[in-house]
């Protein structure tokens, strides 16, 4: 029986556990693969990510583009490796919390931080799992957070992507507002008001009652975290069902993937045509029950003006 080798580490993943191979030639003055990722880091922090290419890394290092490529063969490596360095480990602090409550808030607070210090890498795109050491230890960390209660390894797994996801959404939404404060020079609770304001224009009760009385109670606008509200209710939900597994509960069914039908994902010309058909006739549809809302209160109005002249 032939033994199938593991898969060979890519070389990106493997710069960043230091088990790739070094080059055997390089620029006469020091150069290593960190001194590069430090050098792009500072340019992303500084300038954000587009600012980042092998021939800008290379000249704020002195040296010429192909140098770099000695070290680092390719820029997505150096993205990723890029990624692994600013995350860094946890700290230490968040693990002499007590109880998995309390670590995975402050794991939650931490990642917001991070990405708030390093907004570039929200644009970075996911490609996977962490396999990086750095991204590796943050996981490690909610799982360890979570080793003392009666959740199963499936969904240890679920409750700490929770974390990690909520983390990042948070973080997306404060770099847009960071970097419109940039852009338009306001502060960000300025840029809130505006976004209000603007709300405010084009948001009509008749057509979107619920978040017209949203606007009209101040949420745009208020400083309650909307994003710590909802990471305290989901981690609500985990302590009730740990709970209930210390009661003797049956753990929950684990739930397949939400994934499309293949069928969705063949560029079949005659199924897309089909559901611009759907998106069209609920747009259709929504228009017609706008204009059906704005007759009733219309007719509202009149039926109230006859009666207040009798």
């Amino acid at each position: 029986m032939t033994e199938i080798e593991p898969p060979e580490l890519p070389r990106g993943i493997a710069l960043a556990w230091g088990v790739a191979a070094n080059p055997q030639r390089g620029p006469k003055r020091e150069m290593s693969v960190e001194r590069i990722v430090d050098a792009a880091v500072e340019l992303a922090d500084a300038d954000g990510i587009g600012a980042v290419s092998m021939a800008a890394v290379a000249s704020a290092l002195g040296f010429t583009p192909m140098s770099l490529y000695r070290y680092v063969s390719a820029k997505d490596d150096l993205l990723l490796l890029m990624q692994e360095q600013a995350t860094g480990l946890p700290p230490e602090s968040v693990r002499e919390l007590e109880g998995w409550r309390a670590r995975l808030v402050g794991l939650y607070v931490e990642q917001v931080l991070l990405y708030q210090r390093h907004p570039w890498m929200l644009s970075l795109p996911i490609t996977g799992s962490p396999i990086t050491p750095n991204s590796s230890a943050w996981l490690d960390a909610s799982l360890e957070a979570l080793e003392g209660t009666p959740l199963s390894s499936e969904e240890r797994i679920a409750v700490a992507l929770a974390v990690t996801g909520n983390a990042r959404w948070c973080g997306i939404v404060q770099a847009g507002y960071t970097e419109q404060s940039r852009g338009s020079g306001l502060t960000p609770d300025e840029v809130a008001v505006r976004e209000s304001e603007l709300y405010d224009r084009v948001i009509t009760a008749d057509e979107f009652p619920a978040l017209r009385r949203a606007i009209d109670d101040g949420v745009f606008v208020s400083a309650a975290d909307p994003f710590r509200f909802g990471m305290e209710r989901i981690l609500d939900g985990v302590a009730a069902y740990i709970d209930s597994l210390d009661r003797g509960a049956a753990p929950e069914p684990a739930a397949d993937w939400i994934a499309l039908d293949p069928a969705d994902l063949s560029g079949d010309r005659r199924l897309r045509d089909a559901q611009k058909a759907v998106r069209e006739a609920e747009k259709a549809l929504r228009t017609a029950h706008k204009l059906e809302r704005q007759a009733l209160r219309e007719a509202r109005e009149r039926v109230a003006r006859a009666t207040k002249s009798r």
